[in-house]
């Protein structure tokens, strides 16, 4: 198992980045609230929409914009744990996040390869998902692996599927994946119960977390909601990321931007914990700003780094486990 080392501790060797103090968090906390409990988010399931209305959140169903009380979203912050296991096939490489401790995922996901023998540049198959997932397995500084490419000759409606198979059977390292909707997150369960040796063994060491985004701004589309239901449903871990893009779909100002990422993402922890108290989330973030040149997402700008390290800092203070991007 590993315990990464930690980052940000007050002692005299480290480095951190001191970004807020702990009234501007605060500041930023009653902002974020005040955006949950007034402007409120779009909920396009029915299923999550009565899960809310039931745990106390006031529904509009013809606009399906759903209003969350201040007290709902903080209890919900307490009851994520803190601490999340996260096992692999090979138990050397169970990992553990905590508060500081730092480790390195690869991302994903790229939609073009360079084949090794002609170097010709092409869509990624399933022999490139495995090939990727065996990259991975083989470097040391990579943690976990998040599937980097996905199988484009395959049927999309069960893409995840095939990816699922090609990544469990290509690397002993923990799995996150995106499962797209709540059908294929079910059919990974199963495929990972199996490779455990039943669900009681997936419980007790889960190999797959899930990833799933919000839409910017303010919307837990359906895919969303059945991913962050599903996760909390089998006991497995969801990566509840934002992608809100500065300047485009969310305020321009990176501080805006940083308060509509929040709210989205507290939005789904509120949602996993009112499906199952105590269900594993991790706060994520992919947000950055908007190239205005080309109309894109600046990833490995100085604007997603401040962002990324503005997450990491939000996360810490509401002591749950965090994942940024970067390049």
């Amino acid at each position: 198992m590993r315990r990464n080392v930690r980052a940000g501790m007050e002692r005299t060797t480290g480095f951190s980045l001191p970004l807020f103090s702990d009234d501007e968090l605060e500041e930023i906390h009653g902002a974020t609230l005040e955006i949950l409990e007034h402007t409120g988010v779009f909920v396009e399931s029915e299923e999550a929409l009565a899960v809310f209305e039931e745990g106390g959140a006031k529904i509009n169903r013809e606009t399906k914009i759903v209003k969350l009380p201040p007290y709902l979203v903080e209890d919900a912050i307490r009851t994520a744990p803190s601490k999340l296991f996260l096992a692999g096939r090979d138990p050397k490489n169970d990992i553990i996040l905590e508060g500081g401790r730092v480790g390195f995922t690869t991302f994903g996901e790229g939609v073009k390869v360079r084949d090794i023998e002609t170097g010709e540049i092409k869509a990624p198959t399933k022999e490139d998902v495995g090939n990727a997932a065996k990259l991975a397995d083989a470097m040391e500084m990579v943690d976990i692996y998040e599937r980097a490419v996905g199988a484009h000759e395959v049927p999309q409606v069960v893409g995840q599927l095939h990816n699922a198979e090609a990544t469990f059977n290509n690397t002993s390292k923990h799995v996150t994946m995106g499962p797209f909707d709540g059908y294929q997150l079910e059919k990974i369960v199963e495929m990972a119960a199996e490779i455990s040796g039943g669900m009681d063994k997936l419980q007790e060491r889960p190999l797959v977390t899930f990833i799933t985004c919000p839409v910017s701004p303010l919307k837990l589309v359906q895919d969303t909601c059945e991913v962050i239901m599903g996760s909390a449903k089998t006991g497995m871990a969801v990566n509840i990321l934002s992608m809100a893009m500065s300047g485009g779909s969310s305020p321009v100002t990176l501080a805006g931007t940083l308060v509509n990422h929040n709210a989205e993402v507290l939005a789904g922890v509120t949602l996993s914990q009112l499906t199952q108290k105590g269900a594993k989330v991790i706060y994520g973030s992919s947000t950055t700003a908007m190239d205005l040149r080309l109309a894109s997402a600046s990833v490995g700008s100085p604007e997603c780094a401040m962002i990324s390290a503005a997450v990491a800092r939000l996360a810490r203070y509401y002591m749950l486990p965090s994942f940024v991007a970067g390049s």
